[in-house]
């Protein structure tokens, strides 16, 4: 484990497999689908794992025979399927809010960074909770590029208020972790989340934690009293 940097300003996180575990509802939308178009829903397992990939990977777990053409097709009503159900078993990962408390009470800013779509990030990060109290929001399409493109990491710091070269980057896929390296942040691979099938230890993270309180006791973060 590389040492943290010191003066730490604030910490950006992936979203989906990183705060919050999202796969049940994206997988639901997808059983709706597949009842729709009449063909039986993969198992839940293959799906969990690559949600990160967005709305494509998921639907192409059941319907890989129509070919990249025909999965373009269903997108619109996958999305529009999952924003119906975005919030019903959606919830943070066990920890998670621990951990946010405990880096507000120290004074430090956080942000998410996601190759979600604009208009479900947002409306998720609402439903949640959190609108109030993160200091920036990056989705997918806030810019041209996304993940593994470091700009929307940048973006991030910047609206944020923090200097990258004193901020963490904090996901479950290899492409969090090569955005916030290029964009000059110290990393963390979490192993908590979905992982996109690959080994968190083969990323070249500066850090991979297990659990969220694991963060939270590198950044050296006291509990929030009762």
């Amino acid at each position: 484990m590389k040492p943290l940097p010191g003066n730490i300003q604030g910490v950006l996180f992936d979203l989906d497999g990183t705060l919050l575990d999202s796969a049940p509802d994206l997988y639901a939308a997808l059983q709706v689908q597949c009842a729709e178009e009449g063909v039986p829903p993969p198992p839940y397992a293959p799906v969990r794992e690559v949600v990160s990939r967005g709305a494509r990977a998921v639907l192409r777990c059941a319907f890989a025979d129509r070919g990249e053409d025909g999965l373009v097709a269903l997108v619109p009503r996958y999305l529009q399927l999952y924003q119906d159900v975005m919030v019903r078993q959606t919830r943070a990962f066990e920890g998670i809010d621990e951990l946010l408390a405990r880096i507000e009470a120290h004074g430090l800013r956080w942000g998410i960074v996601t190759n979600k779509a604009g208009f479900l990030a947002d409306e998720l990060v609402v439903r949640i909770g959190w609108a109030g109290r993160v200091d920036a929001v990056v989705c997918g399409d806030t810019l041209a590029v996304k993940k593994p493109d470091p700009a929307p990491v940048l973006l991030a710091c910047e609206r944020a208020g923090v200097a990258p070269a004193q901020s963490l980057f904090v996901g479950d896929d290899r492409r969090d972790v090569q955005a916030g390296a290029a964009a000059g942040l110290y990393t963390v691979a979490v192993s908590w989340g979905y992982l996109d099938g690959g080994d968190p230890h083969t990323w070249g993270a500066d850090a991979v934690l297990d659990h969220p309180a694991e963060l939270a006791e590198l950044l050296k973060l006291q509990p929030v009293s009762a």
